[in-house]
This record gives structure tokens, sequence and C-alpha cells, in this order.
């Protein structure tokens, strides 16, 4: 694909192969085009990776933050399950969201918690609401563990954000999406990596190991849950696609 964006004259011309378009470049579809370039040269400058949330690192882009935020409100879940640590900054980011709305706790599981993370986040004025788990997320003892934190009745909402492999989102999906409750989500993250595996940092093999090759097969055996991405609840644009790097990641329970 060519695209070249002419500021002087306010077009957005696409080539690709012998097909051209030719777009103004304040139109809707200009804009969705600069956006999915836009999103897959962020990844490569890691641009995720200069955002803190009360003091914790969170490598995540802000737009998929925020709409997450409100799937959380809309939810109100009395658990919020995390595979994926890492610096802890989505757990406070999440710990945060459910103290403002006075109820829930968020649970974390990681294969590795660093003993500077780790400190960081025994020392955290959230730390109350946050219960970390150390342990390979698919690990049957693990994911017991996982588990007994959630009490019969709970509302559950699961966020997957550890080992992005095909194999392991679909083993991950196999072991927890029984304690997710009707209504709510599983969120299988970072499906960007099938449109950046030709990127500097990208993997070839990203272009088919991913979790959204995952979360597609858990669908097909799982009927209970669709992919349904949350509704906006607010918008006075012409928009309707997100700038994401989650792109076909939310799974909802519908039975």
């Amino acid at each position: 694909m060519k695209l070249t964006i002419d500021t002087d004259s306010r077009s957005v011309v696409l080539e690709e192969g012998k097909a051209k378009r030719t777009l103004e470049l304040f139109s809707k579809d200009a804009f969705e085009i600069i956006s999915d370039l836009w999103l897959k040269t962020s990844w490569q400058a890691k641009y995720p990776y200069t955002f803190t949330w009360m003091g914790r690192p969170i490598v995540q882009h802000p737009e998929d933050m925020v709409r997450l935020a409100e799937v959380i409100y809309s939810v109100k879940p009395d658990v919020i399950i995390e595979t994926g640590i890492a610096h802890g900054g989505s757990l406070v980011y999440y710990a945060s969201l459910l103290k403002a709305m006075g109820k829930g706790r968020v649970v974390g599981v990681d294969i590795e918690i660093r003993p500077h993370n780790r400190e960081a986040m025994e020392a955290h004025e959230l730390k109350p609401m946050i219960t970390m788990v150390e342990g390979s997320s698919i690990d049957p003892e693990i994911v017991a563990k996982v588990k007994s934190h959630v009490k019969p009745g709970e509302t559950v909402l699961l966020i997957l954000d550890s080992n992005h492999s095909k194999a392991h989102v679909a083993a991950e999906l196999e072991a927890y999406h029984d304690v997710v409750t009707i209504g709510s989500y599983i969120v299988s993250t970072d499906g960007i990596m099938r449109s950046v595996y030709d990127t500097p940092r990208g993997d070839p093999n990203w272009k088919h190991d991913n979790p959204c090759a995952a979360n597609e097969e858990f669908l097909a055996r799982h009927p209970q849950f669709v992919l349904e991405d949350p509704k906006w609840r607010f918008n006075e644009s012409d928009l309707d696609k997100v700038i994401t790097s989650w792109p076909d990641s939310y799974l909802k329970r519908i039975a």
C-alpha cells in the first residue's frame, strides 16, 4: 500500500496495486486510514510505554484504557481478574476506578513479579484492593488459586494481557471463561500483533499467531460468548471505529 498525504491539496491518495483512491484530507475515511497507520507506527515507536497511572507504568494506548473504564463502570464488577502484571499500572488503574465506584477488588497473576515491582505495589495506597498471584496463568494450581478469590454470586470481568501467543491465550480462555458472569466480558487484549507483524519490532509469525486467532476459535466452541465491542455511550461525531491495540478483543458472555 502506498499512502500520500498532501496538506496543500487537502487530499489523501491511497494506492493498492492498480487500485487508487483519492480522499478529502478531513473526511472520515481519511481519518480512519491515517489513524490505522498512526497506530502501527506508534506501536513501533513504543508510544504506549510513555504513560503511568498513579505512579505505576501502564503500557497501553490511552483510548483503550478510557473505553475500558466505561465498560468497568457499566458492568460494575465485584472482581476484575487480569493475567499479566508487569509494572502493576493496570491493576492500580482498575483499583482506582473500583474505589471511585465504591466496590470491587482486583486480582492479578503473572509468571514473574519482579522484586522492585512487587515492592512498589506493596507500598501503593491502593494495595488493599489488589491481590497478586505469582505463577503461570495456565498452571492448574495457579488457576485454582486465582479463582479462589471469587465468591459465589460475584460479578467478574476478565482481562487477558500476559503471553499473547495464540496457544497461551487459548489456554487462558479455557481456564478462566467459566468465572465470567453473564453480561460481563473477557477482554483478550493486544490483537494489534496481527497488524504489526511486519514492523521492525514485529515477528512474521504474529500474522497468524495472535490473540485474535485464539478468540475466533474460542467463540466457535463457546456459543455462550459473542464478539461484541461495547457501544459508545457518547458520540457527537460521525466516527464509529475505535483506534485500538485491542481489535476483536471484547468477548461478551450472553448465556
